[in-house]
């Protein structure tokens, strides 16, 4: 792929577009239905995603596993939601498995509430984030229902679906049964439960097209791998994933190290003043007692734990003006003669609520485990930072006035004892992180012999989902087609309004040459 091999200083100035189709088709016919998929571990087969092909259940025949509400208004748009009853582990007895509760969202256009339109399932980012919450009819989604009908699926433990909270983890009395827990709350079982919609709402249980963003798309890889006949078509938007064995972490974070200090170089191009008041802020923590100041909730903010910011603020579109927009009120004013300098109550509360680690404490436990395959990830972030401390040690860059360098997507086992809302899960999160059995995610083999129709659009400086293990792992999926733009960040079908949903769907429906 020659932009894979283009220098910086030529894409940069260009609004980067090119499409590349794989060479297996995908329009042949679909492979033979399975009832159960198995996949091998180390330890032997463990049944992870059952396909439910099986008989078709409705709502009518199982009333107490869908409850559908009355339709109600937000500007232009007609919604009503859904409550499904599914099991926590799926490869148990129906009889004996634990229940928990998935909700999604139907969303149409005004008028078209019964009107036979195709469904279109979107998958968000994170993991552990909730589906969005529509106030009007407004980018992709105003898109999308101009065709479809929306399902927008909170994740199993986000949003209304049996919601993994720092409380409602609390029930759970011991670290060891925490993360046992957890462990179902993976791509695999997210496919399962999208099955399970699937099959009660879709007229005669048809395919769906899906669109996956972000890590929504990592899952609608797994739903490729293992349930491609529930599928019509599948949408990616910043969201194809490493499918190696073992744990791809590793690669992923060494990967990504290089984009995140592209990122920061351009951060201070944009904003040079913030060199200085950064490095004022670092050497303020590190001098302030116990290395740090204390946060609104009760944890404490490090000068690693500042780095942190680079999370939101490096890798969104508009992500830089608001972080610096943020350290423009780090600092109290003194309204008293002789006051001490003192960081805001105002970036303190804007620190946490950027991060939200205390209204999505899922992402912080399940962050790592997105890369297992059999493998455990060991921290893997916090290994690869330690290979890089030389360009990330904030204390010694401030106190040589060089830029502080934010840190990327990572999650670090210190995070844990600095922030109030993690602290109570710091053993099972370390539970997770040593984890050696985790099931298969990806079958390499069934994506080459993908007969599905795939588009993907992939952002060329994407700070969250390397570019080039993208172009590592496209191949490997058959017929998919790639739109590689520069034009958006990770936040395209966001910030695009409807053009990035309406590009990719031209992509599969014709309007698009393809070549």
């Amino acid at each position: 792929m020659w932009v894979a091999e283009a220098p910086h200083s030529l894409i940069k100035p260009l609004l980067l577009r090119y499409s590349f189709l794989s060479t297996s088709h995908p329009f042949s016919s679909l492979t033979p239905p399975r009832r159960l998929l198995c996949f091998q571990s180390r330890r032997g087969l463990i049944a992870t995603v059952t396909a439910m092909e099986g008989t078709k259940t409705t709502a009518g025949e199982s009333p107490s596993d869908h409850v559908t509400g009355t339709w109600y208004s937000v500007p232009e748009l007609r919604l009503r939601d859904h409550r499904f009853t599914v099991p926590l582990e799926y490869s148990l007895d129906h009889k004996s498995y634990t229940k928990i509760s998935i909700f999604a969202r139907e969303v149409v256009a005004v008028g078209k509430e019964d009107q036979l339109l195709p469904y279109l399932l979107y998958l968000q980012g994170g993991p552990g984030f909730e589906a969005p919450r529509p106030t009007e009819s407004s980018g992709w989604i105003s898109k999308a229902c101009e065709e479809f009908r929306v399902i927008l699926m909170d994740q199993r433990g986000t949003g209304l679906s049996t919601p993994l909270t720092t409380s409602s983890m609390l029930q759970l009395k011991s670290a060891e049964d925490l993360a046992d827990y957890l462990k179902h709350f993976r791509a695999d079982n997210i496919v399962n439960d999208a099955e399970f919609i699937r099959k009660h709402l879709v007229p005669d249980a048809g395919p769906w097209t899906v669109l996956g963003q972000s890590y929504g798309g990592f899952c609608a890889v797994t739903y490729l791998s293992f349930a491609p006949k529930g599928l019509k078509q599948v949408l990616l938007t910043g969201g194809i994933p490493p499918i190696g064995s073992g744990c791809t972490a590793d690669a992923v974070y060494s990967a990504c190290f290089e984009q995140i200090v592209h990122q920061n170089e351009k951060y201070y191009k944009r904003f040079p003043q913030d060199i200085v008041l950064v490095c004022d802020v670092v050497n303020y923590l590190a001098e302030s007692e116990g290395g740090g100041v204390l946060l609104p909730s009760g944890g404490i903010l490090t000068p690693r734990g500042l780095q942190l910011l680079g999370l939101t603020g490096l890798g969104s579109s508009t992500g830089f003006e608001h972080l610096h927009y943020m350290f423009e009120r780090v600092w109290d004013p003194v309204i008293v003669p002789g006051a001490q300098k003192q960081i805001s109550y105002y970036f303190l509360n804007a620190f946490e609520k950027w991060l939200s680690f205390d209204t999505n404490p899922l992402y912080a436990l399940m962050h790592e485990s997105i890369y297992c395959q059999g493998a455990p990830s060991r921290w893997s972030a916090n290994r690869v930072r330690a290979e890089n401390e030389d360009k990330f040690d904030a204390i010694k860059a401030a106190k040589e006035g060089h830029p502080v360098l934010f840190t990327g997507e990572m999650i670090f086992p210190w995070m844990f004892d600095e922030y109030h809302a993690l602290r109570p899960f710091k053993q099972a999160a370390c539970l997770l992180a040593e984890k050696n059995d985790w099931p298969a995610l990806y079958d390499i083999a069934s994506l080459k012999n993908n007969k599905v129709p795939v588009a993907a659009a992939v952002y060329y400086e994407d700070l969250y989902v390397n570019f080039k293990l993208v172009m590592e792992t496209a191949p490997q999926i058959a017929g998919i087609r790639l739109w590689i733009t520069n034009e958006y960040m990770h936040s395209g079908l966001r910030d695009g309004g409807g053009q990035v949903l309406d590009h990719l769907l031209g992509m599969l429906n014709g309007k698009k040459p393809l070549f």
